[in-house]
This record gives C-alpha cells, structure tokens and sequence, in this order.
C-alpha cells in the first residue's frame, strides 16, 4: 500500500481532507483473518495505521474523504460495502475509545479518593509527630517523610487528570471524524476524465456491532 501522488485537484491534501491509498483488490484493506462478514470486517493493521498517520496530518475542519485507488475493477456494490465496512471499522474504535476514557476516569476518582485520604492521614500524622516529640531530629526526619508519601499518594490521580485523559479524548474525535468520511473508488488504468473517480454518496453511519 503506497500513497498516490498529487493529482491536479489533490494537490494540498491537508486543505481538502484527503486520504489516498493504493491497492490491488478492495480485500487487501481488510484483516483476512476476521471471520466477520465483509461489511463487518476489520481493517488491515497497516490500512488503518496508514489512515490514522494520514488524517492526524489534515485540518481539524475539514470532512475527510478516503480515496482507494484500486487496479481492479469495482462495481458501485462493492464500493459502497467498503465505505460501509470502514465506517463501521472507526466507528467500533470511537466505541471503544470512548469506554477506555470512561474507566480511566473512573479509576482517577478512585485514586482521587484513596491519595486525598492518604494526604489527610499523613498530614495528620505528620503534625501529631511535631507535637509529641517537639523539635528531636527523628521526629523532623518522620514527620517530613510521612508529608512525602502523603503527597506521592497524589501523584497517580493528578496524573491522570492532568495528562492521561486528554490524548483519549482526542483519540476519540479522530475516530468519530474517520467513521463519517466518504470513500471513493478510483480505477486507477482508467482514462474517463472526471468519471474516472466513483464516489460512494454519504449516508447514515451504519451501527458497529458490539
């Protein structure tokens, strides 16, 4: 799989949202393992890498359009199957994303709840140790070590609320834009002009299966 050089109309792809991937037959796109049916298949790991790298590069925007270039012959069926089939692909993916930032938030409260409780419980300590044994250099060494670890209690919930959930979240968005694009065909030995690209008219997103 190659990307296409630019054509006269494709010439800033990032400006006009535009993926362009080169294959034999429409199958290659797909993981020849999956037993799904076509339409619920998989994308090959390197379709979907290759994709992925692509549309990161293009403006926020802008609707995105995959155009295969196909050495085969495709009749409109199957063109629209494709779509279909990776649209279903990001859209599973978005799902997906979508439950990993649940959990990840969902286990930062928790480690929220547990570090404030142990930030609190050191602290507490910490004090009681200033007060009963006064100004002894044990005690300084104690007291500071337990406001150390209540504060290392904290690291994992602020670092999830800082830095963990944001590359998810945008994870997300990148799949929800992917499972809305248009697909289009090019028959690529083909010389019909403006014909030569079959474009798949959008329609509903079809509904991933869980």
């Amino acid at each position: 799989m190659r990307e296409e050089p630019p054509s006269a109309d494709t010439e800033n792809p990032a400006a006009t949202g535009q993926i362009e991937v080169h294959v034999r037959e429409l199958s290659q796109l797909f993981n020849s393992m999956d037993p799904s049916p076509f339409h619920e298949r998989e994308l090959d790991r390197e379709a979907e890498a290759f994709i992925l790298s692509s549309a990161r590069e293009l403006h926020a925007n802008v609707p995105i359009t995959l155009i295969v270039h196909l050495d085969q012959p495709a009749v409109p069926e199957e063109g629209r199957i494709v779509q279909d089939a990776v649209r279903v692909h990001f859209a599973r993916r978005s799902q997906s994303s979508r439950r990993e930032l649940h959990d990840l938030l969902a286990r930062g409260r928790t480690s929220l709840a547990i570090g404030l409780l142990c930030l609190a419980t050191s602290l507490l300590g910490s004090d009681m140790v200033a007060r009963l044994l006064e100004a002894r250099s044990p005690a300084t060494l104690l007291r500071e070590s337990l406001v150390i670890g209540g504060w290392v209690a904290m690291w994992r919930p602020m670092e999830i609320f800082l830095y963990d959930w944001w590359p998810l979240w945008r994870e997300r968005r990148l799949f929800d834009r992917l499972s809305q694009m248009t697909v289009r065909i090019v028959h690529t030995g083909t010389r019909t002009g403006a014909n030569q690209i079959s474009a798949i008219t959008p329609g509903a997103v079809p509904t991933p299966r869980t």
